[in-house]
């Protein structure tokens, strides 16, 4: 598999996103459940524990080196369309957001993570494209891809992505 860089940028009114769309051939409660269930999310980027009812996990990301724990506070969920959800200390969190489609025995998942700066799409772009190419893979029980395959290759696409008017306001 060759890895090819697939996010964009998308304005929203709480800041600049770097959006990635990926279409699977399933139901959508499927691909919710490899989303949100902890145990399904470890066969590509990690697990949580707690009760997501709550508003709050504790998530951890297991192919990354030295992955710790981390509190993510769940702002909003609408199983199994829709979910948003901050890690890490305001400011500089992370603000995450999932929307799932299905029609016509397709499901689109669109998946995008705030930037606080576009230079960090640099990092950010291939990163997900990696752990979203791993939740296709894992889906389809095909051979995970390799973390080299993406960085630094993909960097430069993100680097040069251009950034909307409106973002640069």
């Amino acid at each position: 598999m060759t890895a090819k860089p697939t996010g964009h940028y998308m304005v929203k009114p709480d800041g600049l996103y770097l959006q990635f769309d990926r279409l699977f051939k399933a139901p959508i409660e499927d691909v919710w459940f490899s989303l949100t269930n902890p145990t399904a999310m470890q066969a590509w980027i990690g697990t949580y524990t707690g009760r997501p009812e709550t508003g709050g996990v504790r998530f951890r990301m297991t192919f990354e080196e030295g992955g710790e724990w981390e509190n993510v506070s769940i702002l909003e969920c609408d199983p199994p369309h829709r979910f948003l959800a901050d890690s890490g200390p305001a400011p500089g969190g992370i603000r995450v957001f999932c929307h799932l489609l299905e029609a016509g025995g397709m499901t689109t998942l669109t998946f995008a993570q705030r930037l606080h700066d576009p230079a960090d799409a640099k990092t950010m772009g291939p990163g997900w494209d990696y752990y979203l190419d791993r939740l296709v893979a894992a889906r389809a029980g095909r051979e995970l891809p390799e973390w080299e395959q993406y960085y630094p290759v993909l960097s430069e696409h993100y680097e040069e992505l251009h950034v909307p008017a409106a973002a640069r306001s």
